[in-house]
């Protein structure tokens, strides 16, 4: 083993601070378990090295007694075993060293601040919120990187403990020193927390993720929006043809025009040609499902755009669960033959492998064929690659 192999005190540090990293020291504080006293094992020089390097010897001695608690007041202390050297004589190395508290280690990495601020946190949070004793013990670390935000987070817990699925706007919280951004920010936390601290009344377990935490808790959340264009003008609402509405709204809108299309699209939707008695829906992929409790719908003549590939035909189907009257429009082969040069790919991690029953044969046929891969591999023809006089030309011919 060469001296660079030995142990010094820099290596016994980053024993150390790894120690501190993992976050067992501070969760030793909620858990009671007990670290120390203790001991780290010494790579050290062998009996054959005392001979030819005796010199290094004595001065990486020296070194590890310098960075001791003999030497520095705090720290480590050594313990030693024995040899007996054939040429040297009796000598006695580093077997072996032993950090007898927590407050040495502490000292010796410089956290001796962090975790008195620690536990000042901890004994804040579990006074409020005994529950969380087991979050603390698997994530002190997060305790510490929020300790600037801490009061505030505490506060905004024992908020939706007292008001639980409180049916608010984030902004109309009114919580001292907490403002809508600042939970925003850290919706991943406060669900780990508030998922701890809740009754299981308070939760809706099938909102998952940062994206659904007003869901989740009860608040309420920007709403989703429906956009459609009016195609004739004697339809304009108050004189408008382009609007996006929540979906409560359009549920009660009643449109009178007699054909609604639907495309994914969105300059599709915008260059949409005047159509008598018909309307365009902007339909946002598997988002159409908003449109489902929509009444008026059932009584249209629904046209449906899609892409020609695995999704838009999924889709599609789907829309058909909800309004079985639908028919598509340019989801067709002649459609997909007419457009070889401009054929894409699917992702193939994206793709719909599945079974649909909702389709037509000809579509059926056709969806076979891109998923299978008979076309090709993986073919997609977007709709917004669709030449535009063929597109004109389809519409006009509903």
């Amino acid at each position: 083993m060469s001296a660079s192999d030995w142990t010094t005190p820099a290596m016994i540090h980053a024993q150390l601070r790894r120690l501190w990293d993992s976050g067992r020291v501070l969760a030793a504080h909620i858990s009671g378990a007990a670290l120390f006293p203790m001991t780290l094992n010494v790579r050290q020089p062998g009996t054959s090295d005392l001979g030819v390097q005796f010199d290094e010897v004595r001065r990486w001695i020296r070194q590890l007694e310098e960075g001791s608690k003999a030497g520095k007041g705090y720290g480590y202390a050594i313990e030693w075993r024995e040899i007996n050297h054939r040429q040297l004589g009796r000598n006695r190395l580093p077997a072996q060293v032993v950090l007898q508290d927590e407050a040495d280690a502490l000292h010796l990495i410089g956290r001796a601040a962090d975790m008195r601020r620690f536990d000042q946190l901890a004994a804040a949070t579990l006074h409020a919120f005994p529950g969380l004793a087991g979050w603390l013990e698997r994530r002190p670390l997060t305790l510490l990187e929020q300790a600037p935000a801490w009061e505030r987070i505490l506060a905004i817990l024992q908020w939706f403990v007292a008001h639980p699925r409180p049916q608010l706007y984030l902004r109309q919280l009114d919580i001292s020193g907490v403002d809508s951004k600042f939970i925003e920010t850290r919706k991943a936390l406060l669900a780990e927390l508030l998922d701890q601290i809740l009754s299981q009344e308070a939760i809706d377990m099938h909102a998952i993720g940062s994206r659904q935490f007003e869901a989740r808790y009860g608040l309420l959340a920007k709403p989703a929006l429906i956009r459609f264009r009016m195609l004739d003008t004697r339809y304009h609402i108050g004189g408008l043809s382009d609007l996006s509405v929540p979906v409560a709204q359009f549920l009660a809108l009643h449109a009178v025009t007699e054909q609604v299309f639907i495309t994914e699209n969105e300059i599709n939707g915008l260059v949409f040609p005047d159509v008598p008695n018909s309307m365009v829906i902007f339909g946002g992929g598997y988002g159409i499902d908003r449109l489902a409790d929509v009444s008026w719908l059932r009584n249209k003549d629904i046209i449906y755009w899609g892409d020609i590939d695995t999704h838009g035909f999924a889709i599609l189907d789907r829309l058909r669960a909800s309004f079985p009257q639908a028919r598509s429009i340019l989801m067709d082969i002649a459609t997909l033959e007419a457009h070889r040069p401009l054929w894409g790919n699917e992702e193939a991690h994206q793709r719909y492998t599945g079974s649909l029953t909702r389709l037509n044969n000809d579509e059926r046929l056709l969806f076979q064929m891109l998923r299978d891969d008979l076309l090709g591999e993986r073919i997609r023809m977007e709709q917004e690659r669709l030449g535009f006089n063929w597109v004109m030309a389809a519409i006009q011919n509903v």
